[in-house]
């Protein structure tokens, strides 16, 4: 497995890099971590003329709080989202959910920008980013561009992100006071695609009940997928083990899961509603406070 010829060229700047990108037009692509890119090129999905090296631009792979919302560099790596104390004091659904990815070697490599660029449906970051409701900037020659994570995800493998444009930010908010969230999925072997995965926060008032909701799935279709009629039963709710059960079940009942050599599409969903429900418990009890943070 040989990648086809290619031209190889190393950014020292954004500006750079953006110029390269709108020169080489549609057959130009950015690598940064090559996580995802190399194996299609190995493998002849991708054909690029141009190759543009981004790993060398200063300033991207920056991890800042400013007032309430976490910004990440694009080339931020997997392995610091586990590690930054700035993420997992603010964002600690996050680096729960990086730590599913894949192995340590693809952790130090694959960058948090490549993985939302190449918008796999059964990748961790894109679902989590979508409970936190986050955005990306992505520049080009034309300007800058603030994208909802949720418009940025259209399919499998595709996004909104256009041929001459680069990701070079993610703003994630952050949670209020008393909100909780976890992640979790399945797969057959740990490193292995997810057969199913949930991510879950919830915020409560002063008297411990619901008064947001965001429940997100990986594995339910072409891409992340946000729940709303399941979060709406948890509103206004004490979120009791009855109250999580129906909303794990709401969560499920659109869901269409593919069919694989892993599981058929009932399997799938089953393994979700139980993700959903797990994290869901998880993130309720995060958020109440214990006795002891009460003093």
């Amino acid at each position: 497995m040989k990648p086809p010829s290619f031209d190889y060229v190393v950014a020292d700047s954004v500006e750079h890099a953006l110029h390269l990108l709108a020169d080489g037009g549609d057959d130009a692509k950015i690598i940064a971590g090559g996580q995802s890119l190399v194996p299609l090129l190995n493998f002849r999905m991708a054909r690029p003329s141009l190759l543009i090296d981004i790993n060398r631009v200063p300033g991207l792979a920056n991890i800042k709080k400013v007032d309430q919302t976490v910004k990440i560099g694009a080339l931020t790596r997997h392995a610091k989202l586990i590690t930054s104390k700035t993420i997992l004091q603010n964002l600690p659904l996050l680096p729960e959910a990086a730590a599913w990815i894949a192995h340590p070697q693809i952790r130090t490599r694959g960058t948090i920008g490549g993985s939302l660029a190449h918008a796999d449906a059964a990748a961790e970051l894109p679902v989590v980013l979508l409970a936190l409701d986050a955005h990306v900037t992505a520049m080009s020659l034309r300007g800058e561009r603030r994208i909802p994570i949720k418009d940025l995800l259209v399919s499998h493998f595709v996004s909104s992100i256009l041929p001459d444009e680069i990701i070079v930010e993610v703003s994630v908010p952050m949670p209020p006071a008393r909100t909780g969230a976890a992640f979790d999925e399945f797969s057959r072997r740990h490193g292995d695609y997810a057969i199913g995965g949930a991510a879950s926060m919830v915020t409560l008032d002063d008297h411990g009940r619901c008064v947001s909701a965001r429940i997100t799935v990986l594995g339910g279709g072409s891409t992340a997928i946000r729940c709303n009629d399941a979060e709406s039963l948890l509103i206004d709710g004490e979120l009791t083990t009855t109250d999580i059960a129906a909303a794990a079940k709401a969560a499920v009942n659109d869901l269409e899961p593919v069919s694989t050599v892993h599981g058929t599409s009932a399997y799938r969903r089953e393994v979700i509603r139980t993700l959903v429900e797990r994290t869901l418990t998880q993130a309720v009890h995060r958020a109440t406070p214990t006795m002891e943070s009460m003093d």
